[in-house]
């Protein structure tokens, strides 16, 4: 298939296109190669695809909608995976009006630009933020999620709903996926295990949030890529048992599903940290911190409906996934 991923420099996005490519989809890749973290990173990623014969890179702003419908016009892809957006929680406490340009202004070009063509299925990543204050675990794709508590997150169950109009309005196939704390070699610098074994090989002390009390459903980059791959492969379709008398948020009349990607298997923060040292054969410094703002404790992925849905299966053990990272993350920065 013709397949335009979004995010191509990403730390999903590229691996996601290496995956695409191996199988022999041709893949168009766009991505703006912003400095939200370190552009090298991303060139790298980047360099790795650029020699492939079927990867059609555009350097892209999605905010930039001409630039979006001619990119569009022009490749008319098939498919798409929309992953290019601005993540984290903590910066969207200082920054703000950047995920509200990235994820409702960018998502809105990309779905148009998707209604336009049309394309046979759009996938786009949301995150498992958007369960916000909910408790009940796991975390299901069936359950309400109406009270986000980081603006990350709100932008985020606004692309849910800008795509359920789509899909009601337009018979637009769309997928939306959950992703929980993804992790693994090519990772991104702001997020825990990058910047944990940073600190811990440089003898710094690490900040534990919540008193490392936090559980995370740790989830390796292959198994989420695997995951993503069996989604954009299975197109959309309306629910015949879906009710408006008692909706499902996860399913709907119109072509619309959401899915959890994660390892339906919760760690102790404390325990992670544990794998960490062991595979770096040092011992962390901890800084032990209140909650953050806009965290949350705990997060654990319902998965039932994606592995009925997909046979999706996550299998790789968090010392692996740790390891690879660490062994990654050494040959990179040239630590022997």
């Amino acid at each position: 298939m013709k397949i335009l991923v979004t995010g191509a420099a990403g730390f999903i996005g590229a691996r996601l296109c290496e995956r695409l490519l191996a199988r022999g989809d041709q893949v168009i890749g766009l991505d703006n190669l912003n400095d939200y973290y370190d552009v090298t990173l991303k060139e790298k990623r980047l360099a790795r695809l650029l020699p492939e014969a079927n990867f059609d890179f555009h350097r892209i702003d999605i905010v930039d909608r001409a630039a979006v419908d001619a990119l569009f016009e022009k490749c008319r892809p098939q498919r798409v995976m929309h992953l290019a957006a601005q993540a984290g929680v903590r910066y969207s406490l200082t920054n703000p009006h950047a995920y509200l340009d990235a994820n409702i202004v960018g998502f809105l070009n990309i779905i148009e630009a998707c209604r336009q063509l049309p394309v046979e299925h759009l996938v786009y990543a949301s995150t498992s933020s958007v369960y916000g204050a909910n408790t009940k675990m796991p975390f299901s794709v069936h359950d309400n999620v109406d009270h986000p508590v980081s603006l990350y997150a709100a932008t985020k169950k606004a692309n849910e709903l800008m795509a359920h109009t789509y899909s009601h309005l337009y018979r637009l196939p769309t997928t939306g996926l959950r992703f929980f704390t993804v992790y693994g070699p090519w990772g991104r610098p702001d997020m825990s295990l990058f910047l944990f074994t940073r600190k811990i090989l440089a003898g710094e002390p690490i900040d534990v949030f919540n008193y490392g009390h936090h559980r995370r459903d740790f989830t390796y980059v292959d198994d989420i890529v695997e995951g993503v791959m069996r989604c954009i492969d299975r197109v959309a379709a309306p629910s015949p048992a879906w009710r408006g008398e008692d909706p499902d948020p996860g399913t709907s009349a119109a072509p619309y599903r959401l899915y959890n990607i994660g390892n339906n298997s919760p760690v102790e923060l404390m325990d992670f940290i544990g794998t960490l040292e062991s595979c770096l054969g040092r011992t962390a410094k901890k800084n032990f911190l209140p909650l953050q703002l806009g965290d949350v404790p705990d997060t654990y992925a319902d998965v039932a409906a994606l592995v009925e849905d997909t046979g999706y299966q996550p299998n790789t053990p968090l010392a692996v996934g740790i390891a690879n990272f660490v062994n990654w993350y050494k040959t990179y920065y040239g630590i022997s």
